[in-house]
């Protein structure tokens, strides 16, 4: 069965260390803020200009003037800092920040994403994904295997105007997980979802991966 929302978050939080700085994209990613796993300190940076932000507010905690990059409404953890969006910017190109985990539109088999645009379609603009694809150590794109007309998302060639070439460490879809593997060029297969077989991520995918290792069952 394919991962809901909140599993693909939880999935993806299981990427986070210790100590980490992380920047969190818009949709998906966000709801990583709430599967910080217990006992771990991590620092969850927006562009905006914030540094520490915790989970999603309850209904009595919204703070109308304390919001992410998306313009959502935010928590802030204890020893938060606010500073300018120059500055956060400076971090994140100046390669301060651990990783990124980013929705995107289309992943290529080697690497590419594309993720801020549709050609003929009224965007709100780039926001930060380019310079966090270039300054960022580690990328984990989390995104739907299959677009609403059930075409892969995951393809040879990005055929939307790309974010970054050769950038994204990681791919988790609703139906599995890929790692880069630099050397061969390709993403390997290495987690389905429970109840996902390996010929169903093999069949939904149009790009060309790597099948040579044991493949696990995510726990969700």
């Amino acid at each position: 069965m394919a991962l809901d929302r909140n599993q693909l978050a939880l999935r993806a939080s299981r990427e986070l260390r210790d100590g980490y700085y992380v920047n969190l994209g818009i949709g998906i990613p966000t709801l990583v803020a709430n599967h910080v796993p217990v006992g771990m300190t991590v620092w969850l940076q927006s562009e905006n200009g914030l540094l520490g932000m915790g989970p999603f507010p309850k209904d009595s905690e919204v703070d109308a003037d304390l919001v992410n990059a998306g313009k959502q409404t935010v928590t802030a953890v204890k020893g938060a800092s606010f500073f300018s969006s120059a500055d956060s910017f400076a971090m994140i190109r100046g390669g301060h920040i651990d990783l990124a985990i980013l929705g995107a539109m289309e992943v290529s088999q080697g690497g590419d994403l594309a993720n801020w645009m549709i050609p003929g379609k009224l965007v709100k603009g780039m926001g930060g994904a380019m310079d966090l694809v270039a300054g960022v150590r580690r990328v984990v794109v989390v995104m739907d295997h299959c677009n609403k007309k059930g075409e892969s998302k995951f393809i040879p060639a990005c055929t939307l105007p790309l974010t970054g070439q050769h950038c994204v460490h990681m791919l988790i879809t609703d139906l599995a997980a890929f790692e880069f593997d630099s050397k061969a060029g390709l993403f390997r297969l290495i987690e389905t979802a429970p109840g996902v077989s390996v010929d169903e991520v093999k069949a939904k995918t149009a790009a060309t991966i790597l099948i040579d290792r044991a493949v696990t069952v995510m726990a969700v």
